[in-house]
């Protein structure tokens, strides 16, 4: 099973809709495995974006300085799912990085409709609802970022109990 790193962004939490979007993870049958709410610090979002994704690297300050600003709007929700494929599932679930190119059915392309020329506009990063790891390779890097061993919770959902042998 694969683990991957979902942070609900601070517009996804400001908006209220954290719980439809959680709902949509949970029905794909992904098991969630941490969660939490916090106020990341501008060094943490730097780890995040620089260290682990090269943001900074790919497309420079402006667009780096810019997403950092965006994430200490206001609280974040970070959540590790954990399932078959999860990365590349989540990925296709959250569509395309720009809302208003995510397809209809996504999560960006219900939930947002914004463009990179907009939020550049007004010098914001794109509200874009949710980050989800890239690679798998992320997905390792960012998990070990943002939770301790200790906060990832081994456990059964109910369908397991009735599918699998008593040990």
């Amino acid at each position: 099973m694969q683990k991957t790193l979902v942070i609900f962004k601070p517009d996804s939490v400001m908006r209220g809709i954290v719980g439809q979007i959680l709902t949509r993870f949970e029905q794909a049958g992904f098991k969630i495995v941490a969660l939490k709410m916090l106020q990341p610090s501008k060094d943490h979002l730097y780890h995040h974006y620089e260290t682990i994704g090269s943001l900074k690297t790919r497309k420079g300050d402006e667009i780096f300085n810019s997403q950092l600003a965006s994430m200490m709007d206001g609280p974040v929700i970070a959540m590790v799912l954990e399932g078959v494929e999860a990365v590349e599932t989540v990925r296709k679930m959250v569509g395309e990085t720009e809302p208003k190119a995510a397809l209809p059915g996504t999560i960006r392309g219900d939930f947002a409709h914004v463009n990179f020329g907009s939020s550049a506009s007004i010098g914001r990063g794109v509200a874009n609802i949710l980050h989800a790891s890239a690679t798998v390779k992320e997905a390792k890097q960012e998990v070990d970022h943002w939770f301790d061993k200790s906060e990832i919770v081994d456990y059964k959902l109910v369908h397991e109990f009735f599918t699998q042998p008593k040990k």
